[in-house]
């Protein structure tokens, strides 16, 4: 009866032995699982890549009409803008600006508006919200960066001296002359600025609503000289017999489109557009269209 009591005590010392390594195997196993999270830590995280910023469409571009791209322009300016004889490229108006507008607002799928109206005007429209573009052989300058916003450049303005045959007006002593230009054009800013700026002086420049009323003031001898791009004005040579253009460039620059001031949407869905143009060639197609390289 000992012995078996002694028995039994071993046994049950070694059930109670095996039951607490038991119990120490579970307490082990369990760690890895209490873990486990902070090894799938990455699969939480994995939403974060995948956030609507990283897959977020482009920023969409609003106009003043829905459906349409109004263009504010100054027709009055060949070969980049003017009023055909006919039916025109595009509603009884012709031109290369008319033509890389026509590509933008086909691009982003918009109708073309064409708003024919003075330079100054043109420029104040787009500032003011009464038309989405404007394209009127406009030249970049810091001044109207400061309430534009410009597009890439798709052309190099060159702006030369027209005078009378005959005249004795020079490059050198164009300051001492009455100079004519388009009112509002880089052309007016530039010249009528100050002597130490590099300019002639106000009372050196008389501005005029376009270059063909700046032009029969010159044939009319009330100025000696019109400053203005290079493409009209051999347009303006070859029409009007008498006239010539002096050599040498007088100032070089950049053809740019422009949209109001903040209005970045709407620039990039231009920029994109017109460099599409301008890597095809089709903005080269169009500037040979009107322009004789020879010329």
């Amino acid at each position: 009866m000992k012995k078996f009591t002694k028995a039994m005590s071993l046994v049950l010392a070694l059930v109670m032995l095996l039951a607490l390594c038991a119990c120490g195997g579970t307490t082990e196993s369990a760690a890895p699982e209490s873990t486990a999270p902070e090894s799938e830590a990455p699969e939480s995280t994995a939403p974060e890549s995948e956030t609507p910023e990283s897959e977020a469409p482009e920023a969409s571009f609003t106009t003043v009409e829905e459906g349409k791209l109004i263009m504010s322009t100054n027709a009055a300016f060949p070969p980049y803008e003017m009023v055909a004889d006919g039916e025109g490229v595009y509603d009884g108006f012709e031109g290369i600006d008319i033509e890389i507008a026509m590509g933008i607002a086909d691009k982003l799928g918009l109708e073309l508006v064409i708003d024919d109206m003075d330079f100054d005007s043109a420029l104040t429209a787009v500032q003011n919200g009464r038309s989405d573009i404007v394209l009127a052989g406009l030249s970049y300058s810091e001044e109207r960066d400061l309430v534009m916003d410009f597009s890439d450049s798709y052309a190099t303005g060159v702006q030369v001296v027209i005078v009378n045959e005959g005249s004795d007006v020079t490059m050198d002593n164009l300051g001492e002359k009455m100079i004519g230009t388009q009112r509002g054009t880089t052309g007016y800013i530039y010249a009528s600025d100050t002597p130490e700026n590099g300019g002639y002086g106000e009372d050196h420049v008389q501005a005029y609503d376009n270059g063909a009323v700046a032009i029969q003031a010159l044939l009319n001898g009330q100025i000696d000289a019109v400053i203005i791009d290079n493409a009209p004005a051999q347009e303006y040579v070859a029409a009007n017999p008498g006239l010539t253009i002096l050599p040498g460039t007088w100032v070089e620059e950049s053809y740019c489109a422009a949209v109001a001031e903040g209005n970045t949407a709407l620039l990039d869905a231009v920029n994109s557009a017109l460099n599409d143009m301008i890597n095809d060639g089709t903005v080269d197609s169009i500037i040979a269209k009107y322009i004789n390289a020879e010329a």
